[in-house]
């Protein structure tokens, strides 16, 4: 068991991955869980597909993707607000507006870029964790930290605006600047995370370690922490599955994670199926 666990290790290109799989586990559950409970995973959805051209653009123009990935995350969080609040259209519908329609461009500039320049950019779309480089490691690594660093500075704010926003604002909190503030950080962290599972398969590490840990925790900060386990557990072993069985990294990451949370769902001690049918019996 010992040699399974290290073979992989002595390979540079393992040792980068499986730092930005715990980065990613990390960084995803902890931010996902506000997305969790204010119940606006098809936000997460939103900026996921809506970085897509930011990534494209910059490759085009030589620039660097997570700066390219950031603004654009940023421009579509700002098109729903100005759809929301300057409409009579609803947010959701909002949000399905804005991640159509970016998404549509994003992949029309990667079906260009492709054709003019005979190269895959499908790695956007899906990930490629094993192809990652000593660079994006350390820009991988200052991202989180710094959403990291401001989520438990605002830990407070946060969690009075996430349960409570007219309360919030009621107090005197800013929850316009804590709104656009959240979204920031679920851009970075959708930017952080693209390397590993790719725009389309990041919202899965975003919501669902959150909500295996709901099923089995009460509070927020202990979502987080049991979340930020599952989150880490889950890359780890997804990228195990992918050396030892030649499996896509980010699929594999999903797959396993996406398994944890069908355990919860049945046999969780508090919200379990199974437990419930037990009780009704």
């Amino acid at each position: 068991m010992l040699n399974i666990l290290i073979e992989p290790l002595q390979y540079g290109f393992m040792q980068r991955s499986l730092i930005i799989a715990i980065l990613v586990g990390l960084l995803c559950a902890v931010v996902g869980s506000y997305l969790m409970v204010q119940r606006l995973a098809l936000l997460g959805d939103a900026i996921s597909h809506s970085v897509l051209p930011g990534l494209a653009i910059a490759f085009m123009v030589g620039g660097n993707i997570f700066v390219g990935a950031f603004i654009a995350g940023i421009l579509s969080t700002v098109a729903i607000t100005f759809i929301n609040t300057r409409s009579p259209i609803k947010e959701d519908a909002a949000m399905g507006i804005v991640l159509s329609a970016f998404f549509a461009l994003g992949i029309t500039l990667i079906t260009v870029i492709q054709k003019s320049n005979k190269i895959d950019l499908n790695h956007f779309l899906f990930g490629n964790i094993l192809g990652v480089t000593a660079d994006e490691v350390r820009d991988t690594a200052i991202i989180a930290a710094i959403v990291l660093i401001v989520i438990v500075l605002l830990y407070k704010e946060l969690l009075f605006y996430t349960f409570d926003p007219l309360g919030a604002q009621a107090a005197g909190l800013p929850v316009n600047r804590l709104n656009f503030g959240l979204m920031v950080l679920i851009a970075l962290t959708i930017v952080a995370s693209m390397k590993a599972v790719g725009v389309i398969l990041v919202l899965s590490l975003l919501i669902t370690p959150g909500a295996t840990a709901y099923l089995l925790v009460k509070r927020l900060h202990q979502v987080m922490i049991l979340g930020a386990v599952i989150g880490i557990i889950s890359s780890i072993s997804g990228m195990y599955l992918s050396y030892f069985y030649n499996l896509p990294s980010g699929p594999a990451i999903v797959l396993v994670v996406s398994g944890l949370f069908v355990l919860a769902l049945f046999f969780s001690p508090r919200h379990g199926i199974f437990k419930a049918n037990a009780n009704k019996k």
